[in-house]
């Protein structure tokens, strides 16, 4: 009991030194305060991008390969050399199931940007045709309704299945499903409503993902039999074959720009926009994407128009990248920790020098070296422990603020808080040793001594 006593004692006389000297104290716990925010704000980045992460990878399904066109450049001539590509087609999809053996699923896609129009509102939209399989390859699931039968797929039947924002838009609470909607020039019977999921735009652009929520689907054979086919033959065709020329058909002009800069358009004569490709196995993916790559090249006379992405591996390249990233930011914060307690042991190396003649006194009137070390080490360890509780709050404060400014994801981990508080409290008492030893040392005559 009593020696319980004399440690709160100790500890009582190093609680008032240090509110005694509070400015000091506050200006010691500052490289604490700010090293224990900087960690857990730069754990809370590299939680949400691993979060990031994972919700990319769900968004672009398992094992998927994505293969997509190259346009060719107005005015510079389809035939090289004697070749010409008919573009990626339907056809290129069925030479994908029925020769690359890895293969699950094949999802053909064609998109267009149309007018919709239902109950009195008009907004414009993108029309996706799909198969059936792209909700299985994407792992989308209905909210409501039914999926694409075999029959409306193979006859082309005017029926649609929309997303969760068109449903917002077009029906508000309703149930849409049933219903009737206008994209284009067709009218569009609604048989359900893709669950609601949220993609960034910059997995869109890098990944080739849609954006599931703001889409009109409809079976692909309806896209290319009631609203475009860009492979489909025409009257100009015929006209410009008689006349030794060649027509444009289904092709679409678009614009974009050159590498320098350079406004340019492009023919896209491709009859599908995307085609997503997904195998057995990850294991699976580079074989099946080369021999993809190969098969293409010769179906298409030579003519490379077209390029296959694996997501899952671009996916692991940024993982990679970001993880080399955090454990660069959360050394530069590990340091400032390390810079913290180092300013704490200078401190209270200055402090056994000013207060030589206090310590001298309590020596002289009976206490023990032990005593002393305890009294200068309760003063670290309460400095850097207070300031790591600081150091929490800020951190939680700065990695809200980021995810608020900046729109980059920041999840606060127990752990990261947990590590923070616990490397905080170490220093304090690693660093503050030293001082505490020196102290218990000093010669108590010498000390009294001390002017």
């Amino acid at each position: 009991m009593k020696l319980l006593e004399k440690y709160f004692y100790n500890l009582n006389i190093a609680l008032e030194s240090v509110f005694a000297n509070r400015f000091r104290s506050i200006l010691t716990a500052l490289g604490i305060i700010f090293g224990v925010a900087a960690v857990i704000a730069m754990l809370a980045i590299g939680n949400g991008a691993r979060q990031e992460i994972l919700e990319q990878m769900k968004m672009v399904g398992v094992n998927n390969i994505i293969i997509r066109p190259i346009y060719a450049e107005e005015g510079r001539p389809e035939e090289e050399a004697g070749r010409f590509s008919p573009g990626l087609t339907l056809q290129d999809v069925e030479s994908i199931k029925s020769i690359v053996p890895t293969v699950e699923r094949v999802s053909p896609e064609v998109q267009i940007s149309a007018y919709a129009m239902a109950n009195g509102i008009r907004r414009p939209v993108r029309v996706a045709g799909v198969s059936p399989n792209y909700f299985d390859v994407f792992s989308l699931g209905l909210a409501r309704g039914k999926m694409f039968t075999e029959e409306q797929v193979e006859e082309g039947a005017p029926v649609a299945v929309i997303g969760n924002n068109i449903r917002a838009i077009f029906f508000g609470n309703t149930d849409p499903v049933g219903k009737q909607i206008k994209a284009g020039n067709n009218w569009l019977t609604v048989i359900g409503v893709v669950e609601d999921r949220m993609v960034s735009e910059d997995a869109a652009a890098n990944l080739g993902v849609s954006e599931f929520n703001n889409v009109i689907y409809t079976p692909v054979q309806t896209m290319l039999l009631r609203f475009r086919d860009r492979s489909a033959i025409n009257i100009e065709d015929i006209q410009m074959s008689r006349r030794g020329g060649r027509g444009r058909g289904g092709v679409v002009v678009i614009s974009g720009n050159s590498g320098n800069g350079e406004a340019v358009e492009y023919q896209n004569y491709h009859q599908l926009d995307r085609v997503v490709v997904q195998v057995a196995e990850s294991g699976q993916l580079s074989s099946s994407a080369d021999l993809i790559r190969r098969m293409l090249y010769r179906r298409h006379n030579n003519v490379e128009d077209f390029e296959v992405i694996i997501p899952e591996l671009l996916l692991e390249q940024e993982q990679r990248t970001r993880e080399i990233f955090n454990v660069v930011l959360g050394a530069i914060a590990g340091i400032s920790l390390i810079v913290g307690g180092i300013g704490i042991m200078n401190i209270m190396l200055a402090s056994v020098m000013e207060r030589t003649k206090e310590i001298g006194v309590r020596l002289a009137i009976g206490a023990k070296k032990t005593d002393v070390v305890f009294q200068f080490l309760s003063e670290s360890t309460f400095i850097s422990v207070a300031g790591g509780i600081i150091g929490i709050f800020l951190g939680i404060a700065l990695s809200r603020s980021i995810m608020h400014f900046t729109d980059i994801l920041t999840i606060v981990s127990l752990a990261s808080i947990v590590i923070s508080f616990g490397v905080a409290a170490t220093v304090g008492i690693v660093f503050g040793y030293m001082p505490a030893k020196k102290a218990a040392e000093k010669d108590p005559v010498t000390s009294l001594r001390y002017e």
